[in-house]
């Protein structure tokens, strides 16, 4: 790197220390085990584990749990990019550098996993019942914890964006789970056969 660019790097670094120095003395002052949100939150997290743990279909685990993490890293990327661009803030967190960790990370990709299951189960439209979950998680319960003060929109941001963005992340989930049942369905890579790419062991290919 030029001299410039060092320095300017190093700057970023030193205000990106700053910041999470900040973050942690907030927490430490606000926002720790000594205050009720940080109870609220903890308790949403082990609800929403808990009641997953109740109603999952452990024949479809592996399944459903690749599909809800896929739900909880889109939606924690949606949440950073906001966050970074100062459209909304979690003022209270269980963890200091996970600002959504319970009060959206937790319940949205529970509940989208269990409308997930059911929609399987019984042969229903996923995205017709994961869109009434998205109006759900944007209108209500986003607003809910905007009233009792752990979720701040800022910016002229308003609910129909969290919808949007909801309804992303309930798409790009659903369709990238898709695309690994369907390589799961069909093993064999035409492509890797045509160019001879065989990357299984031995005894795999004995098989």
């Amino acid at each position: 790197m030029s001299p410039e660019q060092t320095k300017k790097f190093e700057q970023i670094e030193k205000l990106s220390e700053k910041l999470t120095t900040s973050q942690v003395d907030f927490w430490q002052q606000y926002s720790s085990w000594t205050s009720w949100q940080f109870w609220f939150l903890i308790g949403v997290l082990f609800l929403s584990l808990f009641i997953l743990y109740l109603f999952i279909d452990r024949r479809k685990a592996l399944l459903l749990g690749f599909f809800g993490l896929n739900v909880h890293v889109w939606l924690s990327y949606f949440d950073d990019i906001a966050l970074s661009n100062g459209l909304w803030s979690f003022p209270y967190k269980v963890v200091p550098f996970l600002p959504a960790f319970a009060s959206d990370a937790a319940i949205a990709p529970v509940a989208l996993m269990l409308v997930f299951q059911w929609t399987l189960n019984y042969n229903k439209n996923y995205y017709l019942y994961a869109t009434g979950l998205c109006l759900f998680l944007a209108f209500l319960w986003r607003s809910l914890l905007s009233t009792i003060g752990l979720f701040q929109v800022k910016n002229g941001i308003n609910y129909l964006y969290l919808f949007l963005g909801y309804i992303t992340v309930m798409l790009v989930s659903k369709w990238i789970t898709k695309i690994f049942v369907h390589f799961q369905k069909k093993p064999e890579n035409p492509f890797r056969k045509k160019m001879n790419l065989n990357i299984l062991p031995e005894k795999e290919k004995a098989k």
